[in-house]
């Protein structure tokens, strides 16, 4: 990641949650154009374990 993203991302989560849904629209509507690559299996699968380890972090425990 350039330090240049980073700097986006920094200041993507100062943003208040009504800003961060009108960046996160408008960069899906410039986006939705390109020719992205199809995802390998093997990303699918990083990312899907990175998303249920995220959640799995935030559900509450219970005894």
């Amino acid at each position: 990641m350039t330090a240049l993203v980073q700097e986006l991302l920094d200041t993507f989560d100062r943003l208040t949650d009504a800003e961060q849904l009108d960046l996160v629209l408008e960069i899906l509507k410039r986006t939705v154009d390109l020719d992205f690559p199809p995802l390998s299996d093997e990303n699918l699968v990083l990312n899907a374990e990175e998303l249920f380890l995220e959640l799995d972090e935030q559900e509450p425990l219970y005894d």
